[in-house]
C-alpha cells in the first residue's frame, strides 16, 4: 500500500500541487474494483529560504541537475533531477515565502526532522565528498538495521538525510 500527504506548495500552489510520499513499497494501489491506478510521484517540493542559494548547493555542491527555471510571479518555478534519471520525479525548490511554510521549515529543522531524503549507493563515500565539499552534518553515518544513513543541513533552512539501502 502507499500513502501519500497532500500539499499545496505555498506561493506556487497556482502552479502545481505535488505529492509527497510516506510510504512507498508496492508498485501500485489497486481500488476496489481491482483496477490499477497509475498514479505516479512527478514532482515534490521542497521549501527554501532562497531559491537562488538553494540552486547553487543542489547543483553545484549535491550534482542535481536543473531541469525546469521559469518566472511564476516574483519566483521561479525551478526544478531539479538526479544526474543519472533525468526523466524521473523532480524536486521543486520552493519559495518559502508563506507564513506557514516558514513556521513549518523553521519547526522540523528545530526538532531535527529531515525535509526530505535521497537515496544514495554509499553513505559513507557521500558523506566524505559532501565533508570535503564543506557540507555541515547533523548526523554522521549511522546504521539502523538494513539502512545506513546520515543528515546534512542544505544552508537553505533544511535538515536532509541521505540513505543506503
Amino acid at each position: 500500500m502507499t500513502g501519500f500527504i497532500l500539499f499545496g506548495t505555498g506561493l506556487l500552489s497556482n502552479v502545481w500541487v505535488s505529492l509527497q510520499p510516506i510510504v512507498s513499497r508496492a508498485p501500485y494501489i489497486e481500488d476496489i474494483k481491482g483496477d490499477k491506478n497509475n498514479m505516479n510521484i512527478i514532482i515534490t517540493s521542497l521549501f527554501v529560504q532562497d531559491q537562488n542559494k538553494a540552486l547553487e548547493f543542489y547543483t553545484e555542491t549535491l550534482g542535481f541537475v536543473k531541469k525546469e527555471d521559469v518566472p511564476a510571479g516574483e519566483f521561479r518555478w525551478i526544478t531539479l533531477v538526479s544526474p543519472d534519471d533525468q526523466g524521473g520525479t523532480e524536486l521543486l525548490l520552493e519559495p518559502n515565502q508563506h507564513p506557514a511554510a516558514k513556521d513549518y521549515q523553521s519547526k522540523i529543522y528545530a526538532d531535527g526532522i529531515p525535509a526530505t531524503m535521497f537515496g544514495v549507493p554509499n553513505v559513507q563515500k557521500e558523506y566524505e565528498r559532501l565533508m570535503k565539499k564543506g557540507v555541515k552534518f547533523t548526523k554522521e553515518p549511522t546504521e539502523m538495521g538494513e539502512v545506513t544513513l546520515a543528515v546534512f543541513d542544505d544552508t537553505c533552512g533544511n535538515l536532509i538525510q541521505i540513505v543506503q539501502k
